[in-house]
């Protein structure tokens, strides 16, 4: 039994109905929880009757996570009688922590989170199975105390940035620019591992691709895009002499926040190639039919990643299916050429 997918187990019952259940469960599997053998079983005893499933999300004013919430409750619409509670958790862990005590004290069947810190993983898998509820991550993996993950429902960090390094680069020979002259904007939330990887991937490609390539210049921020736009202002202004710019970053925010930094400093779009991650940003100025640093995008669907997760947590309570240790969702490049084409939501 994965620790992280304990099914509820009756936690107000008595005494003598705990022991009666323990009986039970010795002879065969208890209907209201994981099997008791190996730990790879598959679950039995489906939970039958209405589900609730508290989905807690860091910065979920962003489009991302509001497409990645509709995903989640799309997922409940085709299940039938569950209900996901969507909860902001914006970027307070503590408000994280409390949250999840909120999802516990309401007796809910299962918990999806996008933590806003990692180092909260511990403790919230701690909470979550000492109550007896299974919880898994969205977005950001997060460990347990002895370094276990719990499932996870996103992206392959590595991989994404990867494709963002490889499109820049290809953007970079086809502009015909030089090292000499030109700079890397890497802009993300530093202590992210996820953002780590995705810029680490992106550097990566670009210099296989290159291998005389630009200097690349880090920006921590918040992983919001007025951070980037204010952070990125000083790097500028250090760097006069700079000619073109490439851009990318952790996500969509920070890439355009940046872009629109070096526009605003007096830097002509054709001298920047920003290549954003999620696209739901940067299709705003393809849509407006403005000429525009964000020249290109890795398409993520946040709607499928919250699909993914729903659908995992339903069927584990529902069929008693283990969750999935990780599921990864598809992604890819635009441009203003095929962004609507390819479904890029732009709001």
């Amino acid at each position: 039994m994965n620790i992280h997918a304990a099914r509820k187990t009756g936690r107000k019952a008595s005494t003598a109905a705990v022991l009666a259940a323990f009986a039970v469960v010795a002879l065969s599997a208890c209907t209201t929880g994981m099997e008791t053998g190996s730990s790879n079983e598959p679950a039995s005893g489906p939970k039958e009757g209405a589900l609730t499933i508290a989905f807690l999300q860091k910065q979920g004013d962003q489009q991302y996570f509001i497409d990645e919430a509709n995903g989640a409750k799309e997922a409940a619409k085709a299940a039938g009688d569950v209900t996901i509670n969507v909860v902001d958790l914006g970027t307070d862990s503590n408000k994280a922590i409390s949250e999840v005590e909120a999802a516990i004290a309401q007796d809910v069947d299962g918990i999806i989170i996008v933590v806003p810190d990692q180092q909260i993983g511990p403790q919230v898998i701690q909470m979550a199975e000492e109550a007896g509820i299974p919880i898994m991550a969205a977005d950001d993996t997060i460990e347990d105390s002895a370094g276990e993950a719990a499932p996870f429902s996103g992206f392959d960090g590595t991989s994404m940035g990867e494709k963002v390094g490889t499109e820049a680069a290809r953007l970079y020979a086809e502009a015909g620019w030089t090292a000499a002259d030109t700079r890397i904007l890497s802009a993300y939330k530093e202590d992210l591992s996820v953002c780590q990887q995705r810029v680490d991937g992106a550097a990566s490609a670009f210099t296989e691709a290159v291998p005389d390539a630009p200097e690349v210049i880090d920006i921590g921020t918040d992983n919001s895009a007025t951070d980037a736009q204010d952070k990125a202002g000083a790097i500028i202004t250090a760097n006069a002499g700079v000619k073109h710019w490439v851009v990318w970053g952790c996500n969509d925010e920070s890439e355009t926040g940046v872009v629109t930094a070096l526009q605003n400093s007096g830097v002509a779009p054709a001298d920047i190639i920003g290549v954003g991650l999620g696209a739901y940003l940067t299709c705003k100025d393809w849509k407006a039919g403005q000429d525009t640093g964000n020249k290109a995008a890795l398409f993520i669907s946040g709607i499928e990643v919250g699909k993914a997760a729903a659908t995992s947590m339903i069927d584990l309570l529902r069929n008693g299916t283990e969750l999935p240790p990780v599921s990864i969702a598809n992604t890819e490049i635009v441009d203003a050429s095929n962004w609507e084409a390819e479904g890029v939501v732009c709001t």
